[in-house]
C-alpha cells in the first residue's frame, strides 16, 4: 500500500514528483473569488503572490473535485503543482470539513498514480484535519490491479498495463513529533489497509473468492494479528442446523462456511457483534437474475468483507472492547440440488421459513449468524449486507439505511457515520408490514410487500435478533459497489463502505460513549 509520512520539510523544501495545495471558493463578500487555504502560502510566494490569479487564468474555482495543474516556478523543488478544491471556504477563522479535505486528497492522489511521492499541503489546523487528509490521500491512490499482467504476449514488447499507485504521501504542516498526529498517522494506516483488503476481496472474481477461500483469508489475517476464527464448514452447519446458510449455499458445488472473528481485550467491558452478509456470487438461484443485472454479483459479499476489515482493524487498534465478527458465506447459484421457491427451511433459531423468492438469500444467511451472534449476549449488534435493490432505489447509490430496533441506536450510527463522511440515512421498521410475511405453511416467508421491501427485509432480520439486545441493520447495496467514474477518494468497484463507521462505533463503545 502507499506509504504515509508526516514531513518535517516546508512546502518550498519538500523534494517530490508534486505538491498538491487547497483552493475553495470565497465566502461572503469574496462570494465567487478563488480563495488561497492554508499550506499555500509558500507556494503563492513563489509565484510572485499570483497563485490565485494564474489558478483562475487557468479556469479553476475551487469546487469540490476540482483539479489544476500547472508547472511549479523557480523557488519551490517540485516540477508540478496541483490546486485541488475544497468547495465553499469556511467563514472566518472556521475550519474546512474534514470530509471536504478527505475527497480533495483522494482526487489529487488519484491524479498522480505512476509517481513515487507526492507532498500534500492542505489545510491541517488539527490532528483531526492532519488525520483527514492522510485517509483520503490513501484512500484515493488505491488500484486493483491484481488480474492486470501489464504484458501484451502477441505484442513484441510490454504494453504498460495500468499505472501502479502514487508511492509515498507526505502529509505537510502537522506535527511529525507530536504523540497525537502520530497516532492519528498510524490510526489512518491501519484503518485504510484493511478497507483496502476489504476492496480487493469485493473486486477479486468469484472463481478466485468463494466461501472457503474466503474463509481462508479471515483465518490468516487472524493468525496475523491475534484473533481467534472459528470456521463452520459444510459438516458442522449440517450438524449445527443452520438451514439458512444451507439452503442457500445447496445449489453450488462449492459449499457455505460461517466464520467468526474474535477480537478480545482483557480490560474491554462492551462487546459489539457485527454480522455481513457473504454472497460469493448471487446468481439469484433458482429465481434467476435478469440479463444485465449479474455482471457485479461477485460484491454480494461486500458486507462480510467491512466486518472482517472492521474486527481486523479493530485488533490492529487495540481497542478496549471485544468485538465479535460473523462471517456468512454463500454461493447463490442455480442446479439440481439448489432451494426452490415454495420450499421451507428449517433455520439455526428454530424458527421455519417459506423461500417464495431465491434472489432474497442475503436475509436467510444473515438470520443464522444473528441467531448466533445473539447467544452470546453482546451489548449490541449490527449486520451489514447489499440487501436489497429497494433501498437503491429509495437512498441512491452513494447512502445507506439504517433500520434498527432502537432509536437511539439508530440515531447514534447515523450520526457516526456522518462524523466519518459516508453517507447514510435512518429508516424506520413499520410494523404493518410485517403481516407480508405471515406463510400458510411456515412461521414466516422470506418475502412481503413489493413496496418498500428493504425495510420488509429488516423487519425479516429483525425477527432473529435475540430478546434485549440493540441491533441495527446497515443495507449497502447503493454505495458498496461504484459502476461510475472514480470521485474523491471513492474508485471503481469495490469501496470498503460502512468499515469506517463500524470502526467509529467499536472506538465509541471502547469509551462507554454508547451507554
Amino acid at each position: 500500500m502507499t506509504a504515509l509520512t508526516l514531513s518535517t520539510s516546508g512546502a518550498a523544501t519538500l523534494r517530490a514528483d508534486a505538491l498538491v495545495v487547497g483552493v475553495a471558493k470565497g465566502a461572503g463578500s469574496k462570494s465567487g473569488d478563488l480563495v488561497l487555504a492554508p499550506g499555500a502560502e509558500a507556494v503563492d510566494k513563489a509565484f510572485g503572490g499570483k497563485l490565485a490569479a494564474v489558478l483562475e487564468t487557468l479556469g479553476a474555482t475551487g469546487a469540490e473535485g476540482e483539479l489544476t495543474k500547472l508547472p511549479a516556478p523557480d523557488g519551490l523543488k517540485v516540477p508540478v503543482v496541483i490546486a485541488a478544491g475544497l468547495g465553499p471556504a469556511p467563514e472566518k477563522d472556521g475550519a474546512y470539513d474534514a470530509e471536504a479535505l478527505r475527497r480533495a486528497a483522494g482526487s489529487a492522489a488519484r491524479s498522480l498514480a505512476g509517481s513515487k511521492k507526492a507532498g500534500f499541503a492542505l489545510p491541517v489546523g488539527s490532528v483531526e484535519d492532519a488525520e483527514a487528509v492522510a485517509e483520503g490521500a490513501l484512500l484515493g491512490a488505491y488500484a486493483f490491479t491484481a488480474y492486470q499482467r501489464g504484458e501484451n504476449k502477441l505484442a513484441s514488447k510490454a504494453s504498460g498495463g495500468a499505472k501502479q499507485p502514487l508511492a509515498e504521501v507526505a502529509v505537510l504542516g502537522a506535527k511529525p513529533r507530536d504523540k497525537a498526529f502520530k497516532a492519528a498517522a498510524e490510526r489512518a494506516v491501519a484503518l485504510v489497509e484493511e478497507i483496502n483488503r476489504a476492496r480487493d476481496l469485493i473486486n477479486t472474481p468469484p472463481n478466485d473468492l468463494y466461501p472457503e477461500s474466503f474463509a481462508a483469508v479471515a483465518t490468516a489475517a487472524g493468525k496475523e494479528h491475534g484473533i481467534k476464527v472459528q470456521v463452520l464448514d459444510e459438516k458442522a452447519l449440517v450438524k449445527g442446523g443452520y438451514g439458512g446458510l444451507l439452503g442457500v449455499g445447496q445449489g453450488a458445488a462449492r459449499g457455505p462456511r460461517l466464520v467468526k472473528l474474535a477480537y478480545t481485550h482483557p480490560k474491554a467491558e462492551k462487546t459489539l457483534a457485527l454480522v455481513g452478509k457473504g454472497i460469493t456470487y448471487d446468481s439469484g438461484g433458482i429465481s434467476l437474475k435478469p440479463a444485465g443485472h449479474n455482471e457485479t454479483m461477485k460484491c454480494d459479499m461486500a458486507g462480510a468483507a467491512a466486518v472482517f476489515a472492521s474486527v481486523v482493524t479493530a485488533a490492529r487498534l487495540g481497542l478496549r472492547v471485544n468485538v465479535t465478527g460473523w462471517l456468512a458465506l454463500a454461493e447463490n447459484m442455480p442446479s439440481g440440488t439448489a432451494t426452490r421457491p415454495g420450499d421451507v427451511l428449517n433455520m439455526y433459531s428454530g424458527k421455519t421459513v417459506e423461500v417464495l423468492n431465491t434472489d432474497a438469500e442475503g436475509r436467510l444467511v444473515l438470520a443464522d449468524a444473528l441467531t448466533r451472534a445473539s447467544e452470546e449476549k453482546p451489548d449490541a449488534i449490527v449486520d451489514v449486507a447489499t440487501l436489497t435493490g429497494a433501498m437503491v432505489l429509495a437512498l441512491g447509490n452513494r447512502t445507506f439505511g439504517i433500520m434498527a430496533n432502537d432509536d437511539a441506536f439508530r440515531t447514534s450510527i447515523h450520526e457516526i457515520a456522518d462524523e466519518v463522511g459516508e453517507a447514510s440515512w435512518p429508516m424506520p421498521l413499520p410494523a404493518d408490514l410485517r403481516k407480508g410475511m405471515d406463510s400458510p405453511t411456515a412461521d414466516i416467508a422470506n418475502m412481503g410487500e413489493r413496496m418498500g421491501g428493504g425495510l420488509v427485509a429488516g423487519l425479516f432480520l429483525k425477527e432473529f435478533v435475540g430478546e434485549g439486545i440493540a441491533w441495527a441493520h446497515l443495507d449497502i447495496a447503493g454505495p458498496a459497489f461504484h459502476e461510475g467514474a472514480p470521485y474523491g477518494y471513492t474508485p471503481k468497484g469495490g469501496t470498503g463502505s460502512a468499515v469506517r463507521t463500524l470502526v467509529k462505533l467499536a472506538e465509541r463503545t471502547a469509551a462507554g460513549d454508547l451507554g
